[in-house]
């Protein structure tokens, strides 16, 4: 029986497999109750060697299914256990908190109980990405929008600086179904694209590395090659930037006249 109150720990695996999980975050795994997982099968399998009973929460998608379904399910698999008194551990790919709706909703949930939830950081894709490619994003500047909700919003770019589009394999799912590219929805991306950038704009896609013998993926192409090019579900797409910055002169002659 259990009769204390429960507890939520979100802690993060990284990227890679073995190298980038904390040892805070395999304390928790070890010490909890219930513990949950969202990630590559290589971290799945490597999380049920110290824990057999580990819930594999990928088992909630469905390809078929609106994947804003599956997050909800997967959220009442975490939250449930931890209403009931158990203190329960939710591992997520990467950083737990970037890119990743489930943790977040969690946690809002357990609070609301009144009950304790906190999140653990982890190495996130965006890390590796500054990483591997040698990008200081505090040079230029850096915006960064899922590929889908860059779509359906009025976002503006700056040229001058670093863009991060992540997702971009789902670009324009708006349904939520399936994880396929759709060539169609990636000219629509291309279109929105050059109201800032020409065709010839060169673009990067970018994939961490998963595993220790494997090498990230940099592959450089063109802005309109991009329909037509290879992608898995956690490609971003890196558009260095294309111009220089424009000096606010009004703005940095009131700061020269302070000196």
């Amino acid at each position: 029986m259990i009769d204390r109150q429960g507890q939520l720990i979100v802690v993060g695996s990284g990227i890679q497999l073995g190298r980038h999980i904390p040892e805070r975050a395999i304390g928790e795994i070890d010490r909890a109750d219930n513990v949950l997982v969202l990630a590559d099968p290589f971290t799945f399998d490597w999380v049920r060697t110290r824990r057999p009973d580990a819930i594999n929460l990928t088992d909630c998608y469905d390809d078929h299914v609106d994947r804003r379904e599956s997050y909800r399910k997967m959220t009442e698999q975490i939250v449930s256990p931890v209403l009931a008194g158990r203190r329960v551990c939710a591992v997520f790919y990467g950083h737990p908190g970037i890119f990743a709706q489930v943790p977040h909703a969690a946690i809002e949930q357990v609070r609301s109980a009144g009950l304790s939830a906190f999140m653990e950081p982890g190495i996130s894709a965006e890390a590796c990405l500054y990483a591997d490619l040698g990008i200081d994003p505090g040079e230029r500047g850096v915006q960064s929008h899922e590929a889908t909700r860059f779509l359906a919003y009025r976002h503006q770019l700056d040229p001058g600086a670093l863009v991060l589009l992540w997702q971009v394999a789902l670009a324009g799912n708006i349904a939520c179904i399936g994880f396929e590219p759709d060539p169609r929805r990636l000219q629509i991306l291309v279109g929105k694209l050059m109201q800032w950038y020409q065709a010839d704009t060169p673009v990067i896609l970018y994939e961490a590395a998963r595993l220790p013998i494997e090498d990230f993926r940099a592959d450089h192409m063109t802005l309109a090659d991009l329909p037509n090019a290879r992608y898995q579900e956690y490609t971003t797409l890196v558009i260095p930037p294309a111009r220089e910055a424009e000096r606010d002169e009004p703005w940095v002659a009131k700061l020269e006249a302070l000196d």
